[in-house]
């Protein structure tokens, strides 16, 4: 048995999966077959048949060990499979599997910023129409959050229109007007943001559409500057750099999420328990209000001015729930037992137990 020879080229992604998922059927009906006749049939070239016949060669069942993984023998340029791993007859999907599908591209046609939606409409008829009574009833997607914003926002996207909005700004805590050059549409963490030019930082700027209280779409199309360069957003929406403040915590084991959940630039066990965790942070306000939410779990080791905010401002908190003391209340005299009782004597010369004064005032 001797091995294809090793692959070239690549291919659409999705191209290669749809032939790889037809590939081993199709040779299973005809053992034997030349290459060269095969790559005609599936309208590739033999170059390209060859790659994914090595591809198909690490591909199996869980395990992937010995007699996990697709085999084949070839016979000079005739292939034969030898062991198909299950992949017996072309894909059907099942109700459940057509449903999953087109649930998925509805919902991929609903996110903002993608490219090629048309495609992605034409890809799901498409499915639909072939799926037929497998699907059922008709399924709308809609993602969480506020769609007419977001749909505002597609529009002054694909329109080309200048905006003016009302933003709400965490790290700040502050909310301001400005007005917007919108570049596109973005979808990144579950979250829609529209990436803009802001005339107000002479900068672009991203914005999330669940902060962005109102919406004004102006006469005036954007005018988007050539300095105006898209952020590179495939490891997040944070890019920690090394102007923005460095701050050290020291965590207990139920606060360890954060290593996961943020970029952290050093993470030292530390005593027991604890650990030091180091990041960056876009301002030490931000980095206020987050250690604040984390509870007593974490002690700021760094920067000495963010330990000083963060005492002022649980202090303050602690102050704000202090309860009164309470007002001190006159002890009355003791009373030596051999001592008579006083006489309420009343107005003057008149005894207090006189029905002539009782109930007078004085």
């Amino acid at each position: 048995m001797t091995r294809p020879p090793a692959r070239a080229g690549s291919r659409t992604s999705a191209d290669r999966l749809a032939r790889l998922l037809n590939l081993v059927p199709y040779l299973l009906a005809r053992p034997g077959i030349e290459v060269a006749e095969a790559a005609g049939d599936l309208g590739v070239t033999e170059r390209q048949l060859r790659e994914d016949l090595e591809l198909l060669w690490v591909c199996g069942l869980p395990g992937y060990g010995p007699g996990d993984l697709i085999d084949m023998a070839f016979d000079g340029d005739r292939v034969t499979i030898t062991y198909d791993a299950g992949i017996d007859r072309p894909l059907r999907l099942t109700p459940d599997e057509a449903l999953a599908l087109v649930v998925a591209l509805r919902m991929l046609a609903e996110t903002p910023g993608v490219a090629n939606r048309d495609a992605i409409e034409r890809a799901l008829a498409k499915i639909e129409d072939a799926a037929g009574d497998l699907v059922g009833a008709p399924v709308a997607v809609r993602l969480p959050g506020d769609t007419r914003r977001v749909e505002a926002l597609r529009a002054a996207v694909e329109g080309g229109k200048a905006l003016r909005i009302t933003y709400y700004t965490a790290a700040r805590d502050e909310t301001t007007e400005r007005v917007v050059d919108p570049l596109r549409m973005l979808m990144v963490g579950g979250r829609a943001y529209v990436e803009a030019w802001c005339r107000r930082a002479e900068a672009v700027r991203l914005f999330r559409a669940d902060r962005i209280d109102a919406i004004t779409e102006l006469d005036e199309p954007a005018t988007v500057p050539p300095q105006a360069v898209p952020h590179d957003l495939t490891e997040g929406v944070f890019r920690p750099s090394p102007d923005l403040p460095l701050i050290t915590l020291r965590i207990g084991r139920g606060e360890r999420w954060i290593t996961e959940y943020y970029p952290c630039e050093r993470v030292e066990a530390g005593d027991g328990d604890q650990w030091l965790v180091s990041l960056r942070v876009t301002d030490l306000g931000w980095a206020r209000r987050f250690v604040l939410g984390l509870g007593p779990d974490v002690t700021v080791v760094a920067p000495v001015e963010l330990a000083e905010q963060v005492r002022a401002a649980a202090s303050a908190a602690l102050d704000a729930y202090a309860v009164p003391a309470p007002t001190s209340v006159p002890r009355r005299p003791e009373v030596d037992p051999a001592t008579p009782a006083p006489v309420d004597t009343g107005p003057v010369g008149a005894p207090s137990g006189d029905p002539a004064v009782a109930g007078r005032t004085q």
